[in-house]
């Protein structure tokens, strides 16, 4: 069998494991370490707020595009010279925008920096794969799923701390190594399997890449720069959500019509991989959700720093990185994904429903420990079981073209969550402000009493009276907003929780694959 001849053993196989690893670290990590240097990179490059928050929208563009067209690419170019080339295209954009004087440079480069970052993520789960035999793949779903649950919360820690004691640029440079070191025994060490003979140029499906990156591209921008545009009303997004709606629809017909459709959209007839589909989906809003929504809590409402707030995640993925070679274990002896899967939703659940009971305007940091070490845990019970659960039922070929699938919607779960949350807090603080505001009148003896004390307090510290009355005002609007916040970001946990909460029961209705000891995950990506 051919797939038999790329599983490696002994050292052979520990360097292909870290090579790939590392790689999807490297992409996952790129993702949000820049949240934390925005600033100083606005202040050096004299932009604007908005013109700044491209250089996130450009990398996710890139990123996203390219995912679901990685099984086509390693087959018309080897997966060695794909992967490799896609190392090398990373690691000189990360030079490039390192070195960038201009605002539209470093856009570009991080376009560019995230199409190659693409295929980092998901051929290092193929690559993983296949070079353990059939009985350990669930070991090696496990090694692939530290990159993808640890690396969003190393970018926060990581990125403040080269901002904190170094420049920008150094976020992009400490790619430059790791990505030399990894082209290098890439090229040396993995291999290529044969998958037959390369398309002929006019066979490819042309169109439907057009399309695909048409639809997937303007998503994401509209998710990415919705709020900020404010949504419909803006013209740019609008444009781009109808262009989305349009490719979206151009690209189904494309792919049930030709010949040779760049993504096979009939392995969606597949029950498990629907559902799987969704999950992944869900798996990818409550990660990248919780992972942006904590640090946000923590820097805005309770004043701690970028690394400080990175910090507090760190527990939480050394559980996770603790956690999932034993749930790979676990399934690898007969447990059953689907039971994993529901417990991991459930126990998300109750994470939620903790931040939800624990968040006020200046909670502790001890709080957060035991709360965070659950939702490590609950995410390394959910990242495997519903991985192979999703492909369980599926054969050859379709394995990678239903692992592309669940790719791209934990990427877009990711972005629709931000884009949610942030759209969501927005409309949230405006109600929640507008209902305290309705207690502080005159006739209010509390809110009367407070002030009066505000007041009295500012006299004694020199001011007039007429300033006294002013600064007490400011106080107590600064107070109710830091009160609307934290009512905000517990609404996040609530609907979040009750979303994990609603999935449990349609997990335990999926199938399970009577031989998922044996199931073959060779062709996923």
């Amino acid at each position: 069998m051919e797939q038999d001849s790329l599983v490696e053993y002994g050292f052979r196989r520990t360097i292909i494991t870290i090579t790939a690893v590392c790689c999807a670290l490297l992409e996952i990590v790129d993702t949000t370490i820049i949240n934390v240097a925005l600033n100083e990179m606005r202040g050096s490059m004299g932009a604007t707020l908005s013109e700044i928050g491209w250089v996130i929208t450009a990398y996710a563009i890139g990123n996203v595009i390219v995912v679901p067209l990685t099984s086509f690419f390693s087959q018309q170019f080897g997966r060695t010279h794909y992967f490799a080339g896609s190392i090398i295209l990373f690691t000189v954009c990360s030079f490039l925008c390192g070195n960038a004087s201009a605002m539209w440079e470093l856009i570009l480069f991080r376009f560019l920096q995230g199409v190659g970052g693409g295929a980092l993520l998901v051929t290092s789960q193929t690559i993983i794969t296949e070079v353990y035999p059939i009985e350990k793949r669930g070991m090696a779903q496990a090694i692939y799923g530290l990159g993808v649950i640890v690396g969003p919360t190393l970018g926060p820690p990581l990125g403040g701390y080269i901002v904190e004691n170094f420049s920008w640029p150094y976020i992009f440079y400490i790619n430059i190594p790791v990505g030399v070191i990894a082209a290098m025994l890439t090229l040396r060490y993995v291999k290529s399997p044969r998958y037959g003979e390369r398309q002929a140029a006019n066979q490819i499906d042309w169109w439907g890449i057009v399309f695909l990156a048409g639809a997937v591209g303007s998503l994401q921008l509209v998710l990415e720069r919705g709020q900020e545009e404010d949504w419909f009303s803006s013209s740019m997004i609008l444009f781009f959500a109808v262009m989305c709606g349009l490719c979206i629809y151009l690209f189904i017909w494309r792919e049930l019509t030709c010949k040779h459709p760049i993504v096979e959209l009939r392995v969606l007839k597949n029950s498990n991989l629907r559902v799987g589909t969704i999950l992944s989906f869900i798996l990818g809003f409550g990660l990248y959700g919780s992972t942006f929504i904590i640090p946000l809590y923590t820097q805005n409402s309770l004043g701690w720093t970028a690394y400080q707030a990175g910090l507090l995640m760190v527990p939480s993925s050394l559980m996770t990185a603790f956690m999932m070679p034993l749930i790979g274990q676990a399934i690898q002896r007969g447990v059953k994904q689907k039971y994993l899967a529901a417990m991991g939703m459930f126990l998300f659940f109750i994470f939620c429903m903790w931040g939800y009971r624990i968040l006020t305007p200046d909670t502790g940091s001890d709080a957060f420990f035991w709360m965070l070490m659950l939702r490590g845990f609950a995410m390394s019970l959910l990242f495997i079981p519903v991985s192979t659960l999703s492909l369980s039922t599926l054969q050859g070929k379709q394995i990678g073209q239903g692992a592309a699938f669940t790719g791209m919607m934990r990427q877009l779960g990711g972005s629709f969550g931000i884009a949610l949350i942030t759209t969501f807090m927005t409309r949230r603080n405006a109600l929640h402000r507008s209902d305290l505001v309705n207690h502080l009148t005159p006739e209010n003896p509390a809110f009367q009493q407070s002030y009066q004390g505000l007041v009295a307090n500012f006299m004694q510290h020199g001011m007039a009276p007429n300033q006294a009355q002013a600064a007490a005002l400011r106080a107590m609007d600064g107070s109710v907003m830091g009160q609307v916040a934290v009512l905000s970001y517990m609404d996040v946990f609530l609907y979040i929780g009750v979303m994990f909460l609603i999935c449990v029961p349609f997990i335990l209705m999926l199938k399970n694959n009577t031989k998922q000891g044996k199931m073959d995950l060779s062709a996923s990506h």
